[in-house]
C-alpha cells in the first residue's frame, strides 16, 4: 500500500525552505542582503508581469475588453509596487553599496533576462538585447522568441479590429519581428475609438498608462542609479547610468501618444 503524502503545508506550498535559502552574500557587508533581496523580488515580480502580459494578449485577440481591462489594473498595480520597491533600495548610501559592489564582478541587473523578455513582449525589437547572452542558451531563446511573437501593441491592434475599427490590414499583418513604424491609419482608428468613448477608448487609456508607469520605472531606476554608483561603469560592462539615460523617454505605443493632439 503506497504511503500516504505528507500533508501540504504553507511552507511546503511556497518552497520557503528553497526560497529562504537562495540568499548568498560574498561578503559580511549588513547591506548586501539587502540587495539581493530585492533584486530577487525583482525577478519574482517579473515573472509575474510576463505571465499576466501573455494573459493580457489573449484576452485583448479574443475581443474580450473587460476581462484585458482587469489584467491592466493588475499590471499597473504591479508595476508600481516594482516602482516603490527603488524607495528601499534608496536607503542605501553610496558608500554602503561599494563595500561590497566589487565583491560581484561581472554581475549585473543588465542581464536580468526576464527583463530583456519583458521589453520584447512590450514591442523592443533589437538584437542588442540577445549580446549578454549565449546563443543556444535558455535565456537566449525565450527572449529571441518573443521578439518572433507579435507584440502587446498587435494584440491590441487586434482587438480595435474586432471592435470594428478600421485597423489597417498592413499593421495587422505586418512582420512582427520588425518594431511598428508610425501609421496614420491606426492613429485614425485609435481617435475613432476615442470619439465613441466606449470600452475600446478604455482600453486604449489603459495602454497609455502601461507605456507611462514603464517610463517611470525607468526614470526612477536611472536616478537610483545616479544616486548610487554616479557615473560609473555598470559592474556588467554597461555604461552604467550613461545607457539607462539612453532608455528615457522612448514611448512603447508612440501611436497611442501621437493621437493626443488630435483627439
Amino acid at each position: 500500500m503506497a504511503e500516504p503524502s505528507p500533508a501540504l503545508t504553507y511552507t511546503s506550498y511556497l518552497a520557503l525552505d528553497q526560497v529562504l535559502d537562495a540568499q548568498h552574500p560574498r561578503s559580511d557587508e549588513h547591506d548586501e542582503i539587502l540587495f539581493i533581496v530585492i533584486h530577487q523580488v525583482y525577478e519574482l515580480w517579473f515573472k509575474q508581469l510576463l505571465h499576466e502580459l501573455g494573459y493580457l494578449q489573449r484576452r485583448l485577440e479574443a475581443g474580450e475588453g473587460s476581462r484585458a481591462l482587469a489584467t491592466v489594473r493588475r499590471i499597473l498595480t504591479i508595476l508600481k509596487t516594482v516602482v516603490a520597491q527603488i524607495d528601499v533600495l534608496e536607503t542605501m548610501t553610496p558608500s554602503q553599496f561599494s563595500t561590497f559592489r566589487s565583491r560581484r564582478p561581472g554581475a549585473s541587473g543588465f542581464q536580468s533576462a526576464q527583463f530583456r523578455e519583458l521589453e520584447a513582449v512590450l514591442g523592443r525589437r533589437d538584437d542588442a538585447a540577445l549580446q549578454p547572452y549565449e546563443k543556444g542558451s535558455a535565456a537566449y531563446e525565450r527572449i529571441a522568441a518573443a521578439m518572433r511573437r507579435p507584440s502587446l501593441f498587435d494584440s491590441f491592434l487586434r482587438y480595435l479590429a474586432t471592435e470594428g475599427f478600421a485597423v489597417p490590414k498592413g499593421a495587422l499583418d505586418r512582420n512582427v519581428r520588425r518594431p511598428p513604424a508610425p501609421s496614420p491609419g491606426v492613429q485614425r482608428a485609435v481617435r475613432e475609438a476615442y470619439r465613441l468613448d466606449g470600452l475600446a477608448a478604455m482600453v486604449a487609456e489603459r495602454m497609455v498608462d502601461l507605456d507611462e508607469g514603464v517610463q517611470e520605472w525607468r526614470y526612477r531606476h536611472v536616478k537610483m542609479v545616479e544616486r548610487t554608483i554616479g557615473d560609473k561603469m555598470g559592474t556588467g560592462g554597461s555604461s552604467g547610468a550613461d545607457y539607462l539615460r539612453t532608455t528615457l523617454f522612448k514611448p512603447m505605443f508612440p501611436d497611442l501618444w501621437a493621437v493626443r493632439s488630435k483627439l
